[in-house]
């Protein structure tokens, strides 16, 4: 065999340590970055924490529910954040006394004292007595019949009032408690969730049918069942799958799940102002006196400390990188979607990742892991950053949110008795340049949580009978 040397030019990406480091920290949410630097700051004595304190003239008044969690560089005027409030109890007795203290482990004594805000002693006790018929899971563990009669019978009440209790229990916080089976759970708990919920009425239609085709998982024999897109019927799946099966865990202790914004949007001097949330972006720096001496130090002992140096170093350009590619990917994204800002869901233009990296000369993987987990305290509300993202419609210069929010409004104008069909809201569309399939508007009003035009006809004439009766 004869051995022969050759030489190849190529290119290979070697990913450093420090590399690595700022990779990861891209992607991190706001809780995560901080028990990442909580941690570092107990491994590694050669950090410290930066700290950076708002004035008195920094923060505007009443504004106390903003600050608590974070100052900012630059702060909004005031009156674009206050939010009006109230003491809801204010002129009153507190009715929680009604509920004894202690005993505030038991879950349903914590749901007890919940419903004594809005329930006289009596209403109390009929809430204690279907809450002591449920299972571990929240299900009645007996027949609604036979409960109804005993509670009947024991609070001398007429069965329709007593049964307004359990449907107080049922569609109250957790919702879907004291349910006679999985079906009534799922429903209750479908109907009452908040807002505007994408394949609200198609996940309806899939509870109200067999719950054993749920299992089945065929999604195209479903989707020709209902008549429905396929990616639909798969939006409404993961709906249904994202209900709770067991409602009685609910009442066990959440974690607050409250959303910290990473950055804040404002509009002062006729411009859009963006800044970094100092509660969401902690500042490290390393100890200059500790860091000579390590620099300083020779021999095998002090090796140890120069690899945390070493690590201290990588940790505070890392969350550099991070802190300057969120602000300047923010940047962007307002100065692309300030017509949302200024006009709402109808002026959301179409903006892809790689038009952003682009902007910032990243790369598009940068971009996705920088807006993943993000929030953006905006006069609109607060977003994450992957919201500001819109597909644009085939063939058009509109995104296709935008044309969402155009369905919407034809639906709100349309007149209560004559409901706009998909077909119509279609040609309404085509009328104003816009054209869509009949199929992509029954798309964008599912996504909507809008109800079919029969449906919706249905419903605006109940209001009409009641007032004729």
């Amino acid at each position: 065999m004869k051995t022969t040397l050759s030489a190849q030019l190529g290119q290979q990406l070697h990913l450093t340590p420090a590399l690595l480091q700022s990779i990861r920290l891209l992607q991190l949410n706001g809780m995560q970055l901080e028990q990442e630097v909580r941690l570092a700051l107990e491994n590694n004595p050669l950090l410290e924490m930066v700290e950076e304190h708002a004035t008195a003239d920094d923060l505007p008044p009443a504004a106390d529910a903003q600050v608590e969690a974070a100052a900012f560089d630059e702060l909004p005027e005031s009156s674009m954040w206050d939010v009006a409030g109230g003491g809801w109890n204010e002129g009153e007795d507190d009715r929680t006394a009604r509920i004894a203290a202690g005993e505030s482990s038991d879950p349903h004594v914590r749901l007890l004292r919940q419903l004594a805000l809005d329930l006289d002693e009596g209403d109390l006790e009929i809430a204690a007595f279907w809450l002591e018929h449920c299972d571990d899971a929240g299900y009645l563990d007996a027949p609604l019949a036979s409960l109804t009669l005993l509670a009947s019978a024991r609070f001398d009440r007429d069965g329709a009032h007593v049964e307004s209790i359990r449907q107080r229990l049922l569609t109250g916080d957790p919702c879907g408690m004291a349910a006679v089976d999985l079906r009534e759970s799922l429903q209750v708990q479908l109907s009452t969730l908040p807002g505007c919920v994408p394949a609200r009425h198609l996940a309806t239609r899939l509870l109200a049918g067999d719950l054993a085709r749920l299992a089945s998982h065929d999604y195209a024999a479903i989707a020709r069942e209902l008549d429905a897109e396929l990616e639909d019927v798969l939006e409404a799946f993961r709906l249904v799958l994202s209900l709770q099966p067991r409602p009685g865990d609910s009442l066990m202790p959440q974690e607050d799940t409250r959303i910290i914004p990473d950055v804040v949007v404002w509009h002062a001097d006729a411009q859009w102002r963006v800044a970094l949330n100092h509660g969401t972006a902690p500042r490290l720096a390393i100890n200059p006196a500790y860091e000579q001496a390590v620099i300083d130090s020779a021999g095998e002992a002090a090796q140890p400390m120069r690899e945390k140096l070493q690590e201290a170093r990588w940790l505070t350009r890392g969350l550099s990188m991070r802190y300057d590619t969120l602000l300047r990917t923010a940047r962007v994204v307002v100065e692309r979607q300030a017509a949302f800002l200024m006009r709402g869901e109808e002026a959301m233009a179409p903006l892809t990742l790689k038009e952003v990296a682009d902007a910032i000369g990243m790369h598009e993987s940068t971009v996705s892991r920088i807006t993943s987990g993000k929030y953006l305290q905006t006069p609109r509300g607060t977003f994450e950053l992957k919201h500001f993202f819109a597909v644009r419609l085939e063939g058009a210069s509109i995104s296709g949110q935008a044309v969402k929010a155009m369905v919407k409004r034809l639906i709100d104008a349309e007149p209560p008795a004559r409901p706009l069909a998909d077909e119509a809201i279609a040609l309404l569309l085509a009328r104003q340049g816009v054209n869509i399939a009949r199929r992509t508007v029954a798309k964008y009003r599912e996504q909507l949580d809008i109800a079919p035009a029969r449906e919706r006809r249905r419903q605006n004439a109940k209001p009409q009978l009641a007032r004729a009766g």
